[in-house]
């Protein structure tokens, strides 16, 4: 599977609601959906309603730290209070069994230890973990959290964004050197991206830890849309070198797929539930 660069749709996104609650609700989805900051402007033209309307929304979900501020001052995006949000739906949703499984079957094949991993702000953060038995191993639990340039989970989420995500994501702040083989030049970034997404896959060469290697593949999704997951192996490179980290994305997708099935699955059943009730 490759990793294709996801595009933004236009048209009108109509706030529909039958409460004021709901229509902030919908504000949210709709700057949280769009993968940029959203200016006033751009929110007016997007859902059809009034400046001074949106603006009163938009104030109501900053006070609340739903959404916040960027530096411009004129540009909006998802505040810490959202993402914390997300995160814990992430950790604590009733896909985790199943995944878990799936993780389990894949440390036994495999041998070396393996995690699920989402993309929260400019981090990746691991949602779910499984240690190999082998004494010799890094440990990183659940929650932990770590750089979006020099992770293989981290360098699969940004080969699915377009250019200008990529740019706007990793300009905010100088790119941490954590290793001798991070990268932390945005044209070498670029050069990398291109072979991320024509493998379907990114490794990190102990980018990250020193002695660590990581090879990820991402999660598929309904409709082709950019992926959020990634499942990933990692393991010190005495043990999986490079080449033989590689030999192993075939049991990495076959992984990949079957979680990408559960999520399918599940979503398939929340909908049916939704129109049973409507």
């Amino acid at each position: 599977m490759k990793v294709v660069p996801s595009d933004v749709s236009a048209g009108v996104t109509e706030l529909a609601g039958d409460t004021p609650v709901l229509r902030l609700f919908k504000l949210l989805e709709v700057v949280a959906s769009s993968g940029r900051a959203s200016s006033l402007q751009g929110l007016a033209q997007e859902t059809g309603l009034p400046k001074p309307t949106l603006h009163r929304m938009l104030q109501q979900l900053e006070g609340a730290g739903l959404l916040q501020r960027e530096g411009d001052g004129r540009h909006y995006g998802t505040g810490v209070r959202l993402r914390r949000f997300a995160e814990s739906l992430l950790l604590n949703d009733s896909q985790h069994g199943s995944r878990h499984a799936v993780l389990r079957n894949l440390v036994a094949e495999v041998g070396e230890s393996c995690n699920l991993t989402a993309l929260s702000g400019g981090e990746v953060m691991y949602l779910d973990r499984v240690e190999t038995a082998a004494p010799l191993r890094f440990y990183l639990h659940p929650g932990s959290r770590v750089p979006v340039h020099c992770s293989a989970s981290g360098k699969v989420f940004l080969a699915g964004m377009t250019r200008e995500q990529r740019r706007r994501l990793l300009s905010a702040a100088p790119l941490e050197r954590c290793t001798a083989n991070s990268v932390t030049d945005l044209e070498k970034l670029e050069r990398e991206m291109k072979k991320v997404q024509r493998d379907g896959c990114a490794i990190d060469d102990e980018e990250f830890l020193p002695g660590l290697i990581c090879l990820a593949a991402p999660v598929p999704t309904a409709g082709g849309q950019r992926s959020n997951l990634c499942v990933a192996v990692q393991a010190p490179i005495v043990r999986l070198p490079v080449a033989k980290a590689r030999r192993l994305l075939p049991a990495l997708q076959r992984a990949a797929r079957a979680l990408g099935e559960i999520d399918a699955d599940v979503a398939a059943s929340r909908s049916a539930t939704v129109a049973a009730s409507a």
